[in-house]
């Protein structure tokens, strides 16, 4: 018996990978977040299947799920939105598993960030831009440390996705502001690959005001920096003078 920390991906069904479709769809015990993971995904599990909506359980009682599955020896899918490594508040439920001596596996699922720039048609990382990407929040009930503080994760200029913070935008945009510039391009995605999805596309200077006005309050993913906007800059990779392992460059 083991408990399958399965990513639910963002909220489109073609986005769950093969093995995650597949455990979904014959799992026996399922623990869902049900106030995140798509209902699409919940119809994918069988109607005879034992359904827990963790949204208002304790780790406690989660857990009893899981020690109550052992006796019967039998595995439990739960279900985690996104990637389960992200913002997933696993690291509790595993440390419990470990002090039961019950077994677990991870199974990755593609996140917000990477859906919200799919539904941007942006590549998060462009050559002499920004080659790196910083996955964060802000701090609200759960505290953010110091070192990783928003001002401090600014100062890299790298291109920024922060989960879990839109509601706080109007605090964070000043903050942004000091090192990205007004002019520097945003955008706010809401439940993306969802049905309802949404884009909210400007700057630092107007994106807290677009996104008041479309009222976006959760369930978004902020992005930022200056590889959403429009560049000429393009990687070496297939530049027909660039060398590498697999091709000689020529000479113009």
């Amino acid at each position: 018996m083991k408990v399958l920390f399965v990513g639910a991906g963002p909220g489109a069904i073609d986005l769950l990978t093969v093995r995650a479709y597949n455990l979904i769809r014959t799992c026996r015990i399922c623990v869902y977040a049900g106030s995140l993971v798509s209902p699409d995904v919940i119809a994918l599990i069988p109607q005879d299947a034992k359904r827990f909506d963790s949204a208002g359980m304790t780790l406690e009682q989660i857990v009893g799920v899981f020690y109550d599955a052992c006796k019967h020896n039998e595995d439990v899918v739960r279900l985690h939105t996104g990637d389960p490594s992200l913002f997933g508040a696993i690291g509790e439920q595993m440390r419990a598993l470990q002090k039961l001596g019950i077994g677990y596996e991870l199974i990755p699922g593609v996140s917000a960030f990477q859906a919200g720039a799919a539904a941007l048609n942006v590549e998060l990382t462009m050559p002499e831009i920004s080659q790196t990407l910083i996955l964060s929040r802000v701090a609200g009930r759960t505290s953010v440390p110091q070192s990783q503080s928003l001002a401090a994760l600014s100062k890299t200029r790298a291109t920024l996705c922060l989960y879990l913070s839109v509601d706080k935008i109007n605090e964070i945009v000043p903050v942004l502001r000091q090192e990205y510039g007004m002019n520097c391009p945003t955008a706010v995605v809401y439940r993306a690959s969802w049905p309802d999805q949404q884009i909210i596309r400007g700057t630092l200077e107007n994106i807290h005001n677009l996104v008041r006005d479309a009222g976006i309050r959760k369930t978004a993913i902020i992005l930022v920096g200056d590889a959403l906007g429009e560049t000429e800059n393009v990687s070496k990779l297939y530049d027909a003078a660039f060398t590498h392992e697999y091709r000689s460059g020529s000479s113009l």
